[in-house]
């Protein structure tokens, strides 16, 4: 019987056998024959040999004749009869596998972003350029300025660069080379169960993360919690700058909790002083007070340093319609008659016209 093998092309042969023949985006391992300036030579075993140009060679893998390395296959049979390589893209295929696979694990993945813009992070995992946005940041980590201050924003996210952090992945996509990152869902599990360990009534310490007009955001152990600006003081709070700062360390009483964020109060930790003060008035007494406020409807006058009571503009003179900006002035000081005291309500009105 006549040997027919060497009339088979190398295609045939390949058929024949286990070995699967070599397409376009293909991952397949190598060994290194050569290393020249511009291309690394690789041996593909039974499927041939193959070309990485200098291009797509790729950095920080040291590369050495006999090493083995992974590429992807860019043409699968070049005119010359060898394969045109990539380690680049063998990497980012390896890292897009990976990346699904976290994703779908619902893992929870550390990242250090290289870069900062407005709208978030940049980052940089198994060769694949991501994002995450500020809107994903958790509570610890995100900048709250006042007045969507765009600068002093990304001046806050340019601090977190460089910084290790606990994400889970949002969103991958391949196809759309889309990667982006939350540090809100990493971190969601552990919040739901410290969570379920804190009730309205608590008194917790957290850290001051912002201070904006209407109050100061502060974080409880990575929870987010917002002091309202009614209950920083018992005083009258004009702005929360002048009571707390970023980064000071405060003590506060948990009001209400809405879903996954803290209504806190600084003031309630503390005697409500109105109720100690109070105790020094009565019905029918004649106090000096300082006006500090002027309405349409009446004044308002301090009569102590915790009191604040209300002059009604019926309650200035004989005549009706009097103006209470031609009565009085802000800060001066006058005498007044003690007509009601409402301890319940923390209510006091005076009377201009009895004193």
């Amino acid at each position: 019987m006549p040997d027919t093998t060497n009339t088979l092309t190398m295609d045939e042969l390949l058929a024949q056998s286990d070995v699967k023949q070599l397409e376009a985006g293909d991952v397949v391992e190598g060994t290194i024959t050569t290393l020249k300036k511009h291309e690394l030579w690789v041996d593909l075993g039974a499927r041939g040999v193959g070309v990485v140009m200098r291009r797509e060679i790729g950095h920080g893998q040291p590369l050495e004749a006999g090493s083995t390395i992974t590429v992807s296959v860019i043409d699968p049979e070049m005119d010359e009869g060898y394969a045109l390589l990539s380690m680049k893209r063998a990497a980012k295929d390896r890292g897009w596998d990976e990346l699904q696979r976290a994703f779908e694990a619902g893992e929870v993945i550390e990242i250090t972003p290289y870069d900062a813009n407005r709208g978030g992070l940049l980052v940089e995992l198994e060769g694949i350029r991501g994002f995450l946005p500020v809107s994903q940041l958790a509570a610890g980590h995100y900048p709250r300025v006042s007045g969507a201050d765009k600068d002093e924003i990304l001046q806050k996210l340019n601090a977190l660069t460089n910084q290790v952090l606990r994400v889970k992945i949002l969103d991958v996509s391949r196809k759309d080379n889309k990667l982006i990152f939350s540090e809100k869902e990493a971190v969601k599990g552990d919040m739901q169960a410290r969570l379920e360990n804190l009730k309205p009534g608590d008194d917790v310490e957290g850290v001051v993360t912002g201070v904006i007009d209407f109050g100061a955001f502060v974080n409880v152990d990575g929870i987010e919690g917002l002091i309202h600006i009614s209950e920083i003081s018992w005083e009258r709070v004009d702005d929360p700058r002048n009571y707390v700062k970023v980064g000071d360390t405060v003590k506060a009483k948990i009001i209400s909790i809405d879903k996954d964020r803290l209504s806190l109060s600084l003031k309630q930790t503390s005697e409500d002083p109105w109720l100690q003060d109070v105790k020094k008035f009565n019905k029918g007494d004649s106090v000096e007070g300082k006006i500090t406020r002027i309405t349409p409807f009446g004044a308002f006058v301090q009569i102590s340093p915790s009191v604040e009571a209300l002059v009604h503009v019926s309650e200035m003179g004989n005549e009706d319609g009097a103006d209470p900006e031609k009565i009085f002035q802000l800060n001066e000081k006058k005498q007044f008659k003690v007509l009601d005291i409402d301890t319940e309500h923390r209510k006091i009105a005076l009377s201009l016209k009895d004193a």
